[in-house]
């Protein structure tokens, strides 16, 4: 049986899976009904230093972009850090871990620029016993126009300053979070390796506008007819999230530096595939948001299932082995041919693919045979683009299918022939060689 076990730069946990600081880590209740749900830690919803209160707004805080059949696939919040007292939270914490010393306890902070509110608040949060604690440099609103959030995280000498402060003042690991709102995310995960910081986080939210109400002219969601940017998430953010962390994890700069995946996190191979580009744990927000704290069953028992199939004991087997395939576009191998194949016993005649490669694409599909509605690839034309692919709406019914270079036995010219049968093909001088 797998091992789900991890050991992420110190802060062990039973699996990599985490609650991300958001709406569903903000209290006891909550964080509790995680761990009996199976989590294995959270990251405490964002604090805030002593002072005047945090106040939300009592409108709406969510806009979403749905699917067709109502998925949810990307969520927009303009919600801010914790509106709860500082000292009921670090109670909260500290009873939450006595109970449950097995589970990662990582609590998200964000205070001003300075050093002494950071002095301060992790000397606060080191007596509730917490694992970690993680610097938000990644909220894209509310709090980024006060000077923190996003608005550090936008600045690699502010992320190296403050990461340093605080490995000065804690005995804690310090993950620093860093914010998709850049150019660059190796500079500022640069910065953070050079303050000190023991592992970042990626991504928080992106900066965002959901929709306009076309009636009222406002952004969604609308507070008194009026809206603001906010945080994007949830499975929309994913392929973001997946390069930004490849281009730290393949970074000369920053190989090695320990990665809290975060970003899009539905599934159990959406957790394999981050682990795969070298994180150590994953985070996840909308899915729990969406489907509830029990969504983590099917993560663990799917990410275990499939490490017994692949024969990996730990999730050390296989973290990491995606970084090396990923590589520049000039270092791409330009030999490789592949064509598409339509499987005829699956083709339901829609005619999406023809549409869409006779009008944008490469005009290499034939729309009729014999007089009948009949769609087949024409390999001369093909560029293997694969789009037809992608808009098909039938599973595998269209495959992209490797081939080799030959020559044709008759008239003595390169041909390309599918990989699948070129390789005992007659022709195939290897074939031959083999057969002797």
């Amino acid at each position: 049986m797998a091992d789900l076990r991890t050991n992420f730069v110190g802060i062990k946990s039973p699996n990599p899976f985490w609650l991300a600081s958001a709406p569903p880590t903000d209290k006891e209740y909550n964080v509790v009904r995680a761990f009996q749900a199976g989590w294995g830690g959270v990251v405490w919803k964002t604090l805030g230093e002593e002072g005047p209160p945090i106040v939300n707004v009592n409108g709406p805080r969510y806009g979403a972009i749905h699917g067709a059949d109502r998925r949810l696939l990307g969520l927009n919040n303009i919600e801010l850090i914790t509106d709860r007292p500082l000292q009921i939270n670090l109670q909260e914490i500290k009873k939450v871990k006595r109970e449950w010393p097995d589970r990662a306890m990582v609590v998200s902070l964000m205070v001003p620029c300075d050093e002494l509110p950071w002095k301060q608040i992790l000397a606060a949060v080191d007596e509730t016993g917490a694992d970690a604690v993680e610097l938000n440099f990644g909220c894209p609103h509310g709090m980024s126009e006060r000077g923190m959030g996003a608005s550090v995280g936008q600045v690699p000498e502010y992320i190296e300053m403050v990461a340093r402060w605080c490995k000065q003042h804690t005995r804690m690991p310090v993950i620093v979070k860093l914010t998709p709102n850049i150019t660059d995310i190796r500079y500022p995960a640069r910065a953070a390796m050079k303050g000190g910081a023991d592992a970042v986080s990626l991504i928080n939210t992106i900066s965002s506008i959901i929709s306009i109400d076309l009636d009222n002219f406002s952004p969604m969601p609308s507070i008194d007819g009026k809206g603001s940017h906010g945080g994007y998430c949830g499975p929309a953010v994913k392929p973001i999230a997946l390069n930004m962390v490849a281009e730290i994890a393949r970074d000369r700069e920053t190989a090695g530096l320990p990665i809290s995946g975060i970003g899009g996190i539905t599934n159990w191979r959406d957790a394999a595939e981050f682990i795969a580009l070298s994180c150590g744990s994953v985070q996840v927000c909308t899915a729990a948001m969406t489907y509830g704290f029990k969504i983590v069953e099917e993560m663990t028992t799917g990410l275990a299932r499939w490490m017994d199939e692949k024969g990996y004991r730990t999730i050390e087997d296989f973290r990491s082995r995606a970084v090396g395939n990923v590589t520049d576009w000039q270092y791409l191998n330009l030999n490789y041919i592949a064509k598409a194949k339509i499987n005829q016993d699956l083709c339901i005649k829609c005619g999406r693919c023809y549409a869409a490669c006779e009008d944008t694409s490469h005009q290499a599909i034939m729309q009729s045979k014999n007089g009948k509605r009949h769609f087949e690839v024409l390999d001369n034309e093909c560029v293997a683009c694969n789009l037809c692919v992608e808009v098909c709406p039938v599973e595998d019914c269209i495959t992209m299918v490797q081939q080799t270079t030959g020559t044709d036995a008759r008239t003595g010219r390169k041909v390309n022939r599918d990989y699948a049968n070129w390789t005992t093909h007659p022709n195939n001088p290897m074939a031959l060689k083999a057969a002797e």
